[in-house]
């Protein structure tokens, strides 16, 4: 059984849509609040936070360098996952309703959302079908860690109509119990140190010994009791997935903990929420990201559980099978010839790991639900730049290029941002954009250095610049540039230029 909209392409209220589901309003957790500066200002103050940032971020980076240097075909590896992740976005269409058949014919019913409404609408109607009241009039699910449903806000939904969503990943956990948000894609609770979880866990847990300490271990263990209820109990699990599997209607997951194998085996039914760009053609092409993916998130060689599962098998694990396809503005994205390659993004973070302006004011600044550099880019994608908030994510950056060296299917984030960059000058701010200082600053010396003759003039009257300038250099320019000589000082130009000696050095 499936429930979904047409397939074919069409125009809807103007807006060209490619798979049928244009984006509409309710888009969850993607839009910033408040604009990426006035944010990142505040979360610079916090010295705890920064201290914990740069700490588990550079302890990822080494264990990432680590496992890639042990592979000499790493290089070869990202062009392959590149490669199938273009097919799959060209291919988008056909591959979708190859999957829902596939899916389909095992037992399992697929619903197409087309926007984060519409998933929350589709997920609390089956929660409620499946789900039991308990003796406070309410429901539950289990929950394995999802990008996808915290990009729609599902919880917060679920709350609002009688159901209570129990986190079971460690770290999601830890953002629930906090009353907080993820600030990392794959650590969520990036930014906490032990102390502040054993805070947590005091606080949050009814059944935690109250003489806990900050082991790692005595806090694991702790979750595990705190969930083993949960588990045994709960009749509907609600989860993410990383990949599916279009020949073959398969879904996975891939962790760290077991306690989402838990989650898609123990409950009679399971809701599974994928975003419609996590498609791969067949099983075989598995290979390429189970060594991709853990080596760029982890750090590891492989997931120490790998789950799969095809449809509904009788007599083992869930009686009924569900799977949320969500749209929530990537048919928006795809459309988008260059701007498509954001949703070959297979979720590892390891491009926030390396990326300095993340590690100095963590996930939280960034508003949307994915933060760091394909945060950056993903977010004003699926909305638009329109949304002027997000249209400040793009300059979130240095432009350095670690983040390109780090992805594993070799998104170009750079160069997204520079587009996106522009288009949000054009969109929110205007084509005709006021020059300032530096504007004319940079005109007068691309007029200048693209004309050898003139660079040649220029470079005659530095003298002249020496006669009048002080020999320890300048130190209190007017303008534009007094922001650079109110920190430190302008050297005075040296007594021959390169050109000159290079001149009389080839005579």
């Amino acid at each position: 059984m499936s429930t979904r909209t047409d397939t074919t392409p069409r125009h809807t209220h103007g807006t060209r849509t490619v798979l049928g589901t244009p984006t509409v309003p309710g888009r969850g957790q993607l839009v910033e609040t408040h604009p990426f500066p006035e944010v990142a200002r505040h979360e610079l103050g916090n010295i705890q936070l920064r201290s914990n940032l740069q700490h588990a971020t550079q302890t990822i980076r080494a264990k990432r360098a680590a496992r890639v240097a042990e592979m000499p075909d790493w290089e070869a590896l990202r062009d392959a996952g590149s490669a199938l992740k273009q097919d799959v976005m060209a291919r988008l269409p056909e591959l979708l309703v190859q999957f829902e058949e596939a899916f389909t014919a095992r037992g399992g019913h697929v619903h197409w959302a087309r926007d984060a409404d519409e998933a929350n609408r589709i997920i609390t109607g089956l929660v409620e079908e499946h789900a039991p009241l308990t003796a406070d009039g309410r429901r539950e699910v289990i929950k394995v860690k999802s990008m996808a449903t915290q990009e729609i806000g599902l919880n917060e939904h679920l709350a609002e109509h009688g159901v209570d969503a129990y986190e079971t990943d460690l770290a999601e956990l830890i953002v629930q119990l906090g009353g907080d948000r993820p600030s990392h894609i794959l650590v969520p609770a990036i930014h906490r140190n032990r102390e502040e979880i054993r805070r947590i866990f005091l606080n949050g847990m009814d059944d935690v010994d109250p003489d806990l300490d900050s082991d790692p271990e005595h806090l694991a263990e702790a979750s595990r009791r705190h969930l083993r209820r949960k588990f045994l109990e709960t009749k509907v699990a609600v989860s993410g997935a990383n990949f599916g599997v279009a020949e073959t209607g398969t879904l996975s997951v891939v962790e760290s903990e077991g306690n989402g194998r838990m989650c898609v085996t123990l409950p009679e039914t399971l809701i599974t929420v994928m975003g419609i760009e996590k498609l791969i053609p067949t099983v075989d092409d598995l290979e390429v990201f189970m060594q991709l993916l853990p080596r760029s998130s982890t750090g590891e060689r492989m997931n120490p559980y790998s789950s799969f599962w095809t449809g509904v098998t009788e007599g083992d694990g869930p009686r009924s099978m569900h799977v949320v396809l969500l749209d929530n503005g990537r048919t928006r994205a795809l459309a988008d010839a260059d701007g498509r390659q954001a949703l070959h993004c297979i979720r590892c973070s390891a491009c926030m790991n390396v990326c300095p302006v993340y590690e100095r004011t963590g996930g939280h600044a960034y508003g949307s639900i994915y933060p760091g550099p394909i945060g950056a880019i993903l977010t004003p994608l699926l909305t638009g730049v329109d949304e002027a908030e997000n249209g400040s994510l793009p300059y979130a950056s240095s432009l350095c290029g670690s983040c390109y060296d780090a992805c594993p299917v070799k998104i170009n984030i750079p160069e997204m941002l520079t587009r996106l960059r522009a288009q949000d000058q054009e969109v929110n701010h205007g084509s005709a954009v006021p020059r300032t200082q530096l504007d004319a600053a940079l005109t007068g010396a691309k007029w200048l250095m693209s004309d050898g003759r003139r660079m040649a003039a220029a470079e005659r009257a530095l003298p002249l610049v020496n006669k009048v300038s002080p020999a320890a250099g300048l130190w209190n320019l007017p303008g534009v540039a007094g922001k650079w000589t109110g920190s430190r000082d302008v050297p005075q130009p040296p007594k021959e230029s390169f050109r000159s000696w290079w001149k009389g050095r080839t005579r």
